[in-house]
Parts: structure tokens; sequence; C-alpha cells
């Protein structure tokens, strides 16, 4: 499998993020897929935590400037730039100064999950959706890590449906057993109402906690991959019921060719 565009989008990525599964996958599949001759671009978002001046991020002018409508208020897009060291593999990331300034992840220092966590996801989905748009680059995959990317299926397969950058895309989403305690704010189904998405798509964000969000990122995505080894029984029957594309569990330091078969084999079949 060579020559192929290959997007991923994540909520980690070593060494801007910890040490922790999706952030070493990301950056072993990310290295050894350009490798191998693909075409890699890398998306996630710009957290308050990552150290801007140790790790060389710097404003992309040109991509920046655009506003985002995010429940009816109009956020304004800034992206920001940094290479892996020992790559030469471009990281792009989501900012904004209201959903990512902030010196935290998901919670305040009180361990609360943030009451706007369901805008900055659909903040960073509709940055990375748009940005990508802005570069003229047409994937052939988009593989996704961390529920924050979790409304990226939904929204290239409706919103973005007729949009000849995301024609034939195939979306892979890896899945972990690490969940968030509490939901997301239950006003989320309004906010994606509004972009003209049709509430009967919506039905598993009655109840937006970690599971339910993860239902529904496979229900909207062509093949998922296990990230952990195991996973609640929900998860599993659901699986099965919609009888999803799924590969199991590797451990990160197998991956990569793995990767590359499950890309090449299943994923792309249709597009081949």
């Amino acid at each position: 499998m060579k020559s192929k565009r290959i997007l991923y989008v994540s909520s980690d990525l070593f060494p801007f993020s910890s040490e922790n599964p999706i952030s070493l996958s990301v950056l072993r599949a990310t290295k050894f897929m350009q490798s191998i001759g693909n075409d890699v671009r890398i998306f996630m978002p710009r957290f308050g935590v990552i150290n801007e001046r140790r790790h060389q991020l710097h404003e992309v002018i040109r991509l920046s400037g655009m506003n985002l409508l995010i429940n009816d208020i109009d956020q304004p897009l800034l992206i920001k730039v940094a290479s892996i060291p020992d790559a030469r593999l471009q990281v792009y990331f989501i900012d904004n100064e209201e959903y990512f300034k902030r010196k935290a992840i998901y919670e305040d220092e009180n361990g609360i999950f943030f009451q706007d966590n369901d805008e900055r996801a659909l903040f960073f989905t509709k940055g990375v959706l748009e940005t990508v748009k802005r570069l003229n680059w047409k994937p052939d995959i988009i593989h996704i890590y961390g529920w924050i990317s979790s409304f990226i299926p939904l929204y290239i397969k409706n919103f973005y449906k007729n949009d000849p950058v995301y024609q034939n895309v195939k979306i892979v989403s890896s899945i972990y057993n690490k969940p968030f305690q509490g939901c997301l704010n239950k006003e989320i189904i309004k906010k994606i109402k509004l972009d003209g998405i049709k509430p009967r798509k919506l039905k598993l964000l009655e109840t937006p906690d970690y599971f339910n969000l993860i239902k529904f990122c496979m229900y909207f995505s062509d093949a998922i991959i296990k990230g952990d080894l195991t996973f609640p029984q929900e998860i599993e029957d659901y699986i099965k019921i919609k009888k999803l594309l799924v590969l199991k569990y590797y451990p990160v330091e197998k991956i990569e060719k793995v990767y590359q078969q499950f890309y090449k084999e299943t994923v792309l079949e249709e597009i081949n």
C-alpha cells in the first residue's frame, strides 16, 4: 500500500502529549505509513497544556482567520503547526481562545468535566474538516483516535457528504476502554441539529456518556480498530448487532504492518 493520503486525527500525540496508548499508537502508525511512501497529515487539539515554545508551534496565517459556527455563535479558528522530532511529519493544531486556552485538557482543577466539552469537540471536528479543505488535500483514509474526534464520522457522512474532498473517503476509528466520568452537555443534539443534521441520526446522544459516544462514532465509521484488549459487553454486543468491520487489539509495538494490511485488504478494498 503506497501513495495513499492518510489523515490522522487524534486527541493525543507524543511528544506533544504524555506517553499513553493513543499518543504512542499515533506516533508509531504515522511514522511508519509515511516511511513506506504514503502522504500523511496529522491533526490534534492545541490544548493549553502544550508548551508552544518548547515544541516550536507557530501559527499558519493563511489557514487561520476562519470563523466556525458553534451553537449559533461564531468562533475564530487558529491553525498552528509543528514537526515531530526525527520525522518529516507536520502536525496541525486546532486552536481557539475560548475552547483551548485553558491549562487543562478535559477537567478543571477539581476533576470536574468541562461543561463545554461538547462544543470543544464540535469545534475540533469542524476545524479539522474545514482546514483539510483549505489545504486542497483529498484523503483516502481518515483514521481517528480519542473521543474528542468522535463527531468526525457523523459530519463526513452528513454535513460534508456532497463535498468532493470527502467523496469515497474511508473512516477508521480506533476505540479505547478509557471512559470519562459523567456525560457531555445534553444540549449536544440541539447544537448538532443547527448544522442541518436530522435528529433521528442522533438518538444515541440522548444520553451522551462515553460508551454511547463510542457506539455513535462506530456507527458512522467504515472500520473499527480495538485499542484495548477488553471492552464492556454493551460495546461487544453493539459491534455484533451492527456487523461492524473490526480489527482486534494488537500491542502498540506490533501495529505497523498489521494496520498496513488492514487498510489495504479491507478498508481500501472498495476504492482500489
